[in-house]
């Protein structure tokens, strides 16, 4: 089953394997990584420009369909001003999910040009719940529950980050 199956139009990821192998594979994966044989991350600085001020992120990049499906899966905790971004290389119909992903998020979903389309607060961990945004995005910020809230992110806010709008 490939990793980003479609259903109607949108393209589900984040955790999104059913299939045995995928479970499996997933499996070995964390071994690998609980054994410290998996290569750590890409982290970059991330800002958003709000109405009180900019704020910045360091954020690990989920590029691959490997990295999108692992998202933050099987992590107890994520500290606040860090985050992983996942990028879709164009706008589209994205839906992700809360399935094996023990903390509580926002997911912060961004146009191409960097501006923030839409945020779905407190995602329900361990959930098989779709989150989706009502736009089409290229990339996605998922971040500490209570983030955008605590820090006044809002829809129309700018994202700066070497994949949106240019930079």
């Amino acid at each position: 089953m490939d990793p980003h199956r479609t259903d109607g139009d949108f393209r589900y990821t984040s955790g999104m394997i059913r299939s045995r192998s995928g479970a499996a594979f997933f499996g070995a994966l964390l071994l690998l990584a609980l054994a410290g044989l998996v290569a750590a991350a890409t982290v970059e600085r991330l800002e958003i420009v709000t109405r009180s001020g900019v704020h910045v992120f360091e954020v690990e990049l989920a590029i691959t369909d490997q990295e999108r499906s692992q998202g933050l899966m099987f992590r107890r905790e994520l500290p606040e001003g860090r985050g992983m971004l996942f990028d879709f290389k164009r706008d589209e119909a994205v839906a992700m999910w809360m399935k094996n992903t023990y903390v509580s998020l926002d997911m912060i979903f961004i146009r191409a040009d960097g501006r923030i389309a839409h945020i779905a607060e407190n995602t329900t961990p361990l959930s098989e719940a779709i989150i989706a945004s009502p736009f089409p995005v290229r990339g996605v910020l998922e971040v500490v529950a209570g983030t955008a809230r605590k820090l006044g992110i809002r829809p129309g806010d700018k994202v700066a980050h070497r994949w949106f709008g240019g930079r």
